[in-house]
């Protein structure tokens, strides 16, 4: 249902599409690392904004010399192979040109750029993409097809920037909540480098429960030595076996993020037979997990919440003993930098990085006192809670965001335009 004053055309009727095409890139193109010019790849295009991590560059010169494909402002990049489903709308001439397999749209002057911009990154755009593509290995959108797109759009020019104004405002509270998450990553990381050390200085010891630094000095334990099992879990025979829809939790390493969480969705799932034969592998509250395969490095305390749970060979389960240790502190510590660079030097010379269960048992733990690591605990937990809580947030924020713009972009919800933005 098209709602009154909207209209629905095909990309091709409201915009110009081109690309840099083959002869241009097999015969002409050539890149320069000292070249003034970014050449955006689908890699760096993300929604609405551009990742310049890694880019490739050209000269002034090539810029001008392919100006078909050149960009300038309020030009819009769309991805044509790979990384489809972004658009980056450009904000200032002479900075970018487009590389291959990466369309250049230009739109007409009855559209607001960043409302066709919107369109490009909407649900209407995913489901044509899945329409036309051409490939079953890799995404892939001729020029010929992204031209037959069609899309609902407000006659009212002022509709259409005023919907995409509001949608920016979305965009803006995502990007400000992402850079808090950075801020707050990095505040944890320069944290654990200052309180897991060992440093014994008072500008670096917490203050304990009569408000002066902690004391004494800290000693270096072998983590099989605080321990009473150090295992590895154990992976199920292919022979007979699958996983099931639902049962025990079975964890592996990818269901364990890079801050210590479980992301209970990428859990599988076993029967309580399967369980039950697994003895070794089961799990129990405290426990410490530590992938010793893959993604070296990752832990995460065992909770309530996932038990019964059972666990893969990639991951070891160390269940510390009665010794004066605190289990999140040791957690922590094994999160350390320089329990890191410790594996990057046991790892070094191996093809495919693993850690043994000996490698595991004898990595070293300085340990303060009990009562000082129960503080680094906390206070890294905090540092830990508070980026959870805006990771929350910005899930939030991008749901609401996806749903706003099903209801704006289709016009199932219109916005008032005023006299001065008519204008």
């Amino acid at each position: 249902m098209v709602p009154n004053g909207w209209n629905i055309k095909t990309l091709d009727s409201v915009s110009k599409i081109t690309r840099l095409a083959g002869a241009e890139y097999s015969d002409v193109w050539a890149t320069d690392p000292d070249g003034e010019i970014i050449a955006l790849r689908g890699y760096n295009i993300e929604n609405n904004k551009v990742n310049l991590r890694d880019v490739e560059r050209i000269t002034q010169e090539m810029s001008m010399r392919l100006n078909r494909s050149k960009l300038y402002k309020n030009d819009i990049v769309f991805p044509c192979v790979g990384s489809i489903g972004k658009a980056y709308l450009v904000e200032e001439d002479n900075k970018f040109h487009i590389n291959q397999n990466i369309a250049k749209i230009t739109p007409s002057k009855e559209l607001a750029p960043l409302f066709l911009t919107y369109c490009l990154l909407s649900n209407a755009a995913i489901k044509q993409i899945l329409k036309f593509n051409t490939s079953s290995s890799q995404p892939n959108v001729l020029v010929g097809n992204l031209r037959k797109f069609q899309f609902a759009f407000p006659d009212s020019k002022s509709e259409q920037r005023k919907i995409a104004k509001i949608l920016s405002t979305w965009d803006k509270a995502i990007s400000t909540t992402e850079r808090l998450i950075d801020n707050s990553k990095q505040q944890k990381k320069a944290l654990m480098q200052q309180l897991l050390t060992g440093a014994h200085t008072q500008r670096k010891r917490l203050l304990d429960d009569s408000g002066k630094p902690f004391e004494g000095e800290w000693e270096a334990v072998k983590l099989g030595d605080l321990s009473t099992k150090i295992t590895k879990g154990t992976t199920p025979s292919t022979n007979g076996f699958s996983f099931q829809q639902h049962g025990i939790n079975f964890v592996k390493v990818e269901s364990i993020s890079s801050t210590g969480a479980f992301n209970k969705s990428k859990f599988a799932y076993i029967d309580n037979d399967c369980h039950e034969s697994f003895k070794r592998s089961q799990l129990e509250k405290d426990d410490i997990l530590f992938s010793i395969a893959g993604a070296l490095g990752r832990t995460a305390i065992v909770e309530d919440s996932i038990l019964p749970a059972n666990t893969n060979q990639a991951l070891a389960i160390v269940r510390l003993g009665e010794r004066l240790s605190e289990h999140r502190y040791i957690n922590y510590y094994l999160n350390s930098p320089r329990i890191t660079s410790l594996i990057k030097g046991l790892t070094a010379k191996a093809a495919q990085p693993n850690l043994s269960l000996k490698d595991v048992n004898s990595l070293t733990i300085l340990l303060p006192s009990l009562k000082e690591q129960g503080k680094i605990a906390a206070v890294l937990t905090n540092a830990d809670k508070e980026t959870e809580l805006l990771q929350q947030q910005l899930t939030d924020l991008k749901k609401e965001k996806k749903a706003l713009m099903q209801q704006l972009l289709t016009g199932k919800r219109r916005v008032k335009v005023n006299n001065t933005e008519a204008a």
